[in-house]
């Protein structure tokens, strides 16, 4: 009987001990440590997991998300949180976004959270700072810098759309996003790697969940979306690797794409890139070039179904430069490109209100002081592009689909000061001429060959990004006359 009450004081004492620890674990989880002034206000949620679920949870319309919208009422515009196990300070602030820009190098470098690493590879673009990332800037400028975009992709491009919209419209109607995404991949892998459709729509689906795995909670095992954007990412990086094997080995053959560039900066040892850094850099371009831009025209579709007038005002600025032409050309120039004020506005809002990137991070060097607060060295910033774009103290009336605002003379430094879609400061994204050149280009051949209709669909979602859970799906109808 003693022996017995022994081992239950003991076992007793025991749990009190391990209940105590696990207490102190998860106070230091609620309360991170802060070497100077004091965090930003926040909650750090649950341990492991912090605040992700609440984060992923999307908002039924185009406005922000609760996640955001409950604590900017109770924190304001900075706070702390910890998604899919990072410690994050989430800027919604303005001021503080630039001021993170400008420090970029300084008090702030690149950095994403390891989910985005594992999927994109630590080797591709976004990885890198200083000298490096101006080496990858400048080698990626050979396909995207404006000698390039203006002299050899601006006519392919438009090559492209014309022959797939002609073909949409032979089609009982299409799913926007998915259409838009295998024309631009298409195109882009040709350029970048020589594969033709059969090829290229094949490596396409490796593509699929990545987006969606970025921001996904790192669980791998099958089912999960990590594991599944992992399993495409290996395909993806074997595919790469074999056909870089391929061309290494018959360096003498040329196939007029970018990998021939990339196999002459291998062989010449002269630069940063090895075979593995090659791989992830053709597989960053690959994405960049098609995701986010199939996201913003798909989200842009259905805004200029819902405002006709936008579409009439578009109509008339595309017209006018089809009247303007004396020699009986087809094609667009640059000049006519360079014109296209009121599209350019129209791209604006497009890529306002979709939001397409889930954050911009940065990771804090050293402990940095703002506004009142301290962010630790190590922690990562996420600034936040929608918070920014749907705040009504700078876009009034954020959600609506308002391309005019773009026009106002007295407020357009405002609004151009507060726009990032593509990033800001030494990271502005590389490819963003490219983005604005694919939209325009879509939507001249479209408004003055084509009208659509709404067939099924349309329903949206928020994220971060704008989403349609069942798609949405139009025809495409050739103009009379």
């Amino acid at each position: 009987m003693e022996s017995y009450s022994l081992s239950y004081a003991s076992l007793c004492g025991l749990a009190v001990v391990v209940a105590g620890w696990l207490l102190h674990c998860v106070y230091k989880w609620r309360n991170p440590p802060c070497n100077i002034g004091r965090l930003p206000p926040g909650s750090m949620g649950f341990p492991l997991v912090g605040e992700t679920f609440q984060f992923l949870r999307p908002s039924p319309s185009l406005d922000i998300p609760a996640f955001y919208k409950q604590r900017l009422e109770r924190y304001g515009r900075l706070f702390k949180t910890n998604l899919v196990g990072h410690p994050v300070v989430v800027s919604m602030d303005a001021e503080v976004n630039r001021f993170i820009f400008q420090q970029e190098g300084k008090l702030f470098r690149s950095w994403y959270p390891d989910t985005a690493n594992s999927i994109f590879g630590k080797d591709s673009m976004v990885y890198y700072d200083g000298s490096v990332h101006k080496y990858v800037r400048s080698f990626a400028a050979r396909l995207f810098g404006i000698d390039s975009l203006r002299d050899v992709l601006f006519a392919e491009m438009e090559h492209s759309v014309t022959q797939n919209l002609a073909v949409w419209a032979t089609e009982p109607f299409i799913e926007v996003k998915d259409a838009v995404a295998t024309m631009i991949f298409d195109h882009m892998a040709k350029k970048l790697i020589g594969f033709g459709p059969d090829k290229s729509r094949k490596l396409r689906n490796n593509f699929d969940a990545f987006f969606q795995g970025m921001v996904s909670f790192p669980l791998y095992f099958p089912g999960t979306t990590f594991y599944g954007c992992i399993q495409g990412r290996k395909k993806l990086q074997n595919v790469l690797k074999d056909l870089l094997k391929e061309r290494l080995s018959t360096p003498q053959m040329r196939h007029g794409d970018f990998l021939d560039e990339v196999v002459d900066e291998l062989r010449s040892g002269t630069g940063t890139m090895n075979e593995k850094f090659a791989v992830d850099f053709v597989a960053a371009l690959l994405f960049g070039t098609f995701a986010t831009i199939s996201s913003a025209l798909a989200v842009g579709m259905k805004l200029l179904s819902d405002h006709p007038n936008v579409v009439e005002s578009l109509k008339e600025e595309h017209e006018a430069i089809l009247k303007k032409r004396e020699d009986g050309r087809t094609g667009i120039t640059w000049d006519e490109y360079k014109s296209m004020t009121f599209t350019a506005q129209v791209t604006n809002e497009i890529v306002r209100i979709s939001n397409v990137s889930p954050g911009i991070f940065r990771k804090a060097l050293t402990d940095v002081p703002v506004k009142g607060y301290t962010i630790p060295a190590g922690w990562l910033v996420m600034i936040s592009p929608m918070a920014i774009h749907l705040n009504p103290e700078l876009y009034e009336d954020p959600l609506t689909f308002n391309p005019w605002r773009w026009q106002d003379e007295s407020k357009k430094s405002t609004l151009l000061k507060n726009f990032m879609p593509f990033g800001g400061g030494t990271r502005h994204c590389v490819g963003a001429e490219f983005s604005k050149i694919q939209i325009a280009i879509f939507l001249h051949t479209l408004v003055t060959n084509y009208r659509w209709k709404e067939i099924k669909g349309g329903d949206v979602q928020r994220i971060t990004e704008v989403v349609f859970p069942t798609g949405y799906h139009i025809q495409i109808i050739p103009r009379e006359g």
